[in-house]
């Protein structure tokens, strides 16, 4: 109980008790919070310091943020602009604009992406 509390600083009894079941180890809840509690380890959340930014800062490589927005054309037709922005680079990419944005469309358009952005991660890694 104790090295998984260590291991997985995230994991509070309840999980640590589901765990140690899935392991074919039987123990109440309460036992597991107890044997913590008398070895001076915390509750999860105040044992994890990982804030939500610092967070967002190591992930940023792999996250990847889209919407649609709105614009008119010279004739007065209304797109709809699908843009990607790549959190580590904060680079934008448009992927694309329609009258008539469907789920297809928007999915097709996510594995475009998706493709650009591997072909692109290989090239820096040559």
């Amino acid at each position: 109980m104790l090295r998984l509390a260590r291991e997985n600083p995230a994991w509070g009894y309840s999980r640590i008790h589901g765990e140690l079941l899935v392991l074919g180890i039987k123990a109440a809840a309460s036992t597991v919070w107890q044997i913590l509690k008398d070895a001076g380890i915390d509750p999860a959340p105040q044992r994890t310091t990982t804030t939500w930014s610092a967070f967002l800062r190591s992930q940023a490589d792999a996250l990847l943020a889209c919407d649609f927005f709105e614009t008119y054309t010279l004739s007065g037709t209304r797109l709809y602009v699908l843009a990607f922005i790549e959190h580590a680079s904060r680079r934008i990419r448009v992927l694309g604009a329609t009258a008539h944005p469907t789920a297809s469309s928007v999915t097709q358009a996510a594995r475009t992406s998706s493709w650009i952005s591997k072909t692109r991660a290989n090239t820096r890694d040559s």
